[in-house]
This record gives structure tokens, sequence and C-alpha cells, in this order.
């Protein structure tokens, strides 16, 4: 990273960068999340009202742990670049914590809430680093994320569960959000503690973006129910089963 996105990370919770796959392996993964995500729109299919949780078909759809899944894709989320900014914004040795595609479809337009990744995923240190790829162009038309800046120094804000939505944060950001526009093929980087969402998609193409998620390999994931307010436990973050090891002394894992 240059000085300048570090600052910019630093000052703002998010940077955007541009160019991290060709498109020969922007096509591949995304032949990878599609296969995903019909997957998960057949199981959504078996449900009442196609729906499970905040995943529903024809709004938004959720494929989780891709690389427990498909080993194809592990070459994507140990992308040079990716671990570049892995190794300057987290340190030497880093894990995968969590992957899954995240498809915006247009027939029922919705926004997703503000909220923290660590509103969702605890873990401790709080800050681990989320990289939204955009699979397809991620504009403010069809839903591209959006970030309100400077609060991820606050740390873990409280959230609170919306129906049919999830969790958040905030009905109305404190500050003015600013929007993260970013090309096919790039990707958006923020702290899990920067306040996101992603709004409607009023295109008329589904959104598509994969999002991994990178913490320091000794962190620890926190157990317990959300809503009690309290961690009971923890568990070493090398226990996840959906994770993987991607830096070790700064050197890529292979």
């Amino acid at each position: 990273m240059t000085q300048a996105q570090i600052d910019e990370f630093d000052e703002l919770g998010f940077f955007v960068l541009d160019d991290i796959y060709s498109s020969e392996e922007l096509a591949e993964l995304t032949l990878i999340t599609d296969e995903a995500e019909d997957e998960a729109i057949a199981e959504l299919k078996k449900q009442a009202d196609e729906r499970f949780l905040i995943s529903e078909n024809g709004a938004i759809t959720f494929a989780a742990q891709i690389v427990r899944q498909k080993p194809e894709i592990r070459p994507f989320v140990r992308n040079s670049k990716i671990l570049g900014v892995c190794a300057d914004l987290i340190g030497p040795n880093v894990r995968m914590y969590h992957d899954q595609a995240v498809y915006k479809m247009t027939e029922k337009p919705r926004r997703f809430p503000w909220h923290q990744d660590n509103g969702y995923l605890y873990v401790e240190p709080q800050h681990y680093l989320t990289c939204w790829i955009a699979l397809t162009d991620a504009t403010i038309e069809n839903g591209c994320p959006q970030v309100v800046p400077g609060l991820h120094k606050d740390g873990t804000l409280a959230h609170y569960y919306v129906d049919t939505l999830g969790f958040e944060c905030f009905e109305e950001p404190p500050t003015t959000p600013l929007i993260a526009e970013v090309k096919a093929g790039g990707a958006v980087f923020f702290s899990s503690l920067t306040p996101h969402l992603t709004g409607p998609n009023f295109s008329n193409n589904t959104r598509k973006a994969y999002i991994v998620q990178y913490a320091s390999s000794d962190a620890r994931v926190l157990e317990g129910n959300a809503d009690a307010g309290a961690a009971t436990g923890s568990h070493a973050i090398s226990d996840e089963p959906r994770g993987i090891a991607v830096l070790e002394n700064g050197v890529p894992v292979a």
C-alpha cells in the first residue's frame, strides 16, 4: 500500500483498490460464486416464502463458507495484492476468517442496515479486515457500499436486530456517508469496525460481490448470544473450520 492509502484507511476506515483481478481471473472467480449462489437459491426455494433469516430469493442471497466447500476458490483469497494489504493493515500472520458471496437482485429492492462486521462476527482484538470484491461494477444505483467515516475509531457499537434486515447499529448515520463505488475486479477494504451498508439495487441486473474477511492469526472468536450483550467464552480463530491461513511470518501460505 502507498502511504496515502494507509492514511486514508486510518482516517476514514476504508479505501478502494482497483484492478485486483484480471478479466480472466474475474470470470473464473465469478463462475465459482455463481455456482455457490445457485446452490443457495436452491436451498431458499425449499423454505417458506423462499426466505431464511435475512436471505430471500429475488432480494438478496448469501452463499457462505465457499472456501470450505469449493477449494478451487482458494487461490483467489490468496491474491498477492490482497495479501499485501493484509500484511500492511493486520500484520505478518494472517488467517482468512470468513467468506461469502452476496448477490443483490432487482425484483425486491432492499437496503442492508447500517452495521459493523464485528457486530455480526465477534473477534478480539476487535479489528479485522473486510475485502468487499466487486464481481460486477458496484454503483450507487445497484447497491455499492456506503461508509460512515471515522467511527471505526470508537470500537464496536451496540447493535439491535431488525426483522428481515439483520443487525443494525443506527438507522440514520451521525455524519454524511461516503459512497464507495468500485469497478468489477476491484475491492473496497474496510475495518470490521467501520459502519457501512449497501443500498437497494435499482438497476436491471444482479449486483454480485464476494466478501472475504481476514484477521490476525492470534485473534480469538467470542462466543455467546449476541442479544445477551456479553460473551460467554472464546476460542482461537485457528479453530474456525471455515478459515485458512494465508500469511505466516509475512510469507504467503501455499
